[in-house]
């Protein structure tokens, strides 16, 4: 394959151009098992290869370093292609793993076919993305969090998705009933705006936070709650 800016050769499909600098490879699809592991490269909604790598499953003490190993392999794919996006599904232990190896943002895909999700989705939303730090996405009249730290995770979390344009704090219920839980956050369904709310619960508080999207109608709203569902649980802060 040649690079799709300047033309020079490439090693492997989709690899990043030395020469000029450019990426050829827009989305990437993981698909995670625990002992095999596929790379899809897509640009243009189009295919443009695939990759599969390998390892034998160890156990015990071995196993750590078998699966950073693993891990190491996948991300080493990953920062040959520098892609925008990565979709994941499969094995949670592996995903976190190459997570934690690239520092990427993911994006958990469930379905049956997840390369044909990606490329549906993708044609949904072509426009709807906000490049701004998650820190400047966050406002409103409310500036206090309930969970101090983590209540800021939770918010940061949400705010940094690609799909979120601004998350507003709202007022603290402190009627709820008491948990020893520690805080816990929830994405809610859609509205017909495709906007979302995020709960947060912490004891007997409660904070309604307002998540305003990119997405123009509920069904893509839902994509979106979704993902943001699927990140806080990653983050240990799903209810």
């Amino acid at each position: 394959m040649e690079c799709r800016q300047c033309g020079s050769p490439l090693k492997k499909p989709g690899d990043f151009c030395l020469i000029c600098r450019e990426g050829n490879t827009e989305t990437v699809v993981l698909e995670a098992a625990r002992d095999r592991a596929t790379l899809t490269m897509i640009t243009d909604d189009t295919v443009i290869g695939k990759t599969t790598v390998t390892t034998a499953p160890e156990e015990g003490d071995l196993e750590v370093v078998e699966l950073r190993n693993f891990a190491g392999l996948l991300g080493d794919e990953l920062r040959r292609k520098r892609p925008e996006e990565v979709y994941a599904t499969g094995n949670r232990a592996v995903i976190q793993a190459v997570r934690e190896d690239t520092h990427y943002t993911f994006y958990r895909i469930e379905d049956e076919s997840p390369v044909e999700a990606v490329l549906e989705r993708r044609g949904d939303r072509a426009l709807d993305v906000v490049d701004v730090p998650p820190a400047e996405k966050i406002g409103g009249s409310h500036t206090t969090l309930i969970g101090g730290r983590t209540g800021m995770q939770a918010i940061q979390t949400v705010a940094g998705h690609p799909h979120v344009k601004k998350v507003i704090p709202g007022p603290i219920d402190a009627g709820g009933i008491g948990s020893q839980s520690g805080l816990r956050a929830k994405v809610t369904r859609a509205d017909d705006g495709g906007n979302v709310r995020m709960l947060l619960r912490d004891g007997s508080s409660v904070q309604e936070n307002h998540v305003v999207t990119t997405a123009r109608e509920r069904e893509l709203g839902e994509v979106v709650r979704a993902d943001l569902n699927e990140a806080l649980e990653e983050a240990g802060l799903q209810s």
